[in-house]
């Protein structure tokens, strides 16, 4: 029997890519057989091809999140806003957060209690981070996210190497906004959540502006009254630099659990970058469908697992 890397030819200086779409005319149980051999076989070719990389861009979405037990709906959700559930019939945290609340005292106690969980509360399942800093940390690597979690950072990943370009739940902002400025808010939140009665906080909790006295927002984009403060430049320049950096590199675009709310900000740029660059290689990871485009057939690899489960795998493969 051929070992895997006997079975795969070499595609753009990386070890062999698996052609994902080989497959497509089998049907039912031969079918599935098929795919769970190709995911098993995308896994090895990831591995290989993370091991020659000089450098990775991780692009990271809400699946990532998600895969380390930070979900949005579900028992998870139900547990820890039934009153918010009740009253107003809300599905999950995400479509809630848009909701307009006739009160800034029960908006507080709402978005508190998600800051809370979401931003200051240990992740559920720590290893999914665990093991993908294991894969990256040797190589050149930066993270570009569109979660407000934190959760890289918390984890032990690089700070000069992390993009939040979507904002962070752990920051308040000027509604307005009537300055470019951002604040830390963990005592804050920590305060209302634990004197939060009724889905209300105290009214002498409400946040207020420090510039103008109006009210204060998460910063979260959502709109253009959106805060780009200092830092967020200095992480925007810095995910430019590593970009103009590698873009003839034998470099790796890892996108991980991204959909279609971001499309332009991850998804679509690294197929581009990996279109005009010969040696690198695009990759996705997410239980929901995935693709690579036909131009990328022979410079990409498209695993549908948990993305936990394939990094777990990958660390395996050490063993």
């Amino acid at each position: 029997m051929k070992s895997y890397k006997q079975s795969r030819e070499s595609v753009a200086g990386f070890p062999a890519l698996a052609i994902y779409g080989r497959e497509r005319h089998a049907t039912g149980n031969k079918l599935k057989e098929r795919f769970e051999r190709m995911r098993v076989d995308n896994i090895f070719n990831l591995k290989d091809v993370l091991d020659a990389a000089d450098a990775v861009l991780v692009g990271a979405g809400a699946g990532l999140s998600a895969s380390a037990g930070c979900v949005y709906s579900g028992e998870r959700f139900e547990n820890r806003f039934g009153d918010f559930i009740e009253k107003y019939g809300f599905k999950d945290m995400y479509s809630a957060s848009f909701f307009d609340f006739p009160k800034q005292e029960e908006f507080w106690a709402f978005w508190s209690r998600m800051t809370y969980y979401e931003r200051y509360c240990p992740v559920p399942k720590p290893r999914v981070f665990e093991d993908l800093l294991h894969l990256i940390e040797k190589k050149d690597y930066f993270v570009l996210t569109t979660n407000g979690d934190h959760i890289f950072q918390r984890m032990g990943f690089d700070k000069k190497r992390l993009f939040y370009t979507q904002g962070d739940f752990g920051l308040w902002q000027c509604k307005k906004p009537c300055h470019q400025e951002t604040y830390d808010n963990e005592t804050e939140v920590l305060e209302m959540f634990e004197q939060q009665r009724n889905m209300e906080i105290p009214s002498e909790l409400i946040p207020k502006c420090p510039k103008c006295g109006g009210f204060m927002y998460p910063n979260l984009r959502g709109g253009s009254w959106f805060v780009q403060d200092e830092g967020w430049y200095q992480a925007a320049a810095a995910y430019e630099a590593f970009v103009g950096k590698h873009k003839n590199s034998k470099i790796v675009y890892l996108d991980l659990g991204t959909g279609c709310n971001t499309l332009g900000i991850i998804k679509l740029p690294f197929m581009q970058m990996t279109r005009y660059n010969k040696k690198a290689v695009y990759v996705a990871i997410n239980t929901n469908p995935i693709y690579a485009p036909p131009w990328l057939e022979k410079q990409s690899i498209v695993i549908k697992d948990d993305i936990g489960n394939a990094l777990q795998k990958m660390v395996e493969l050490e063993s």
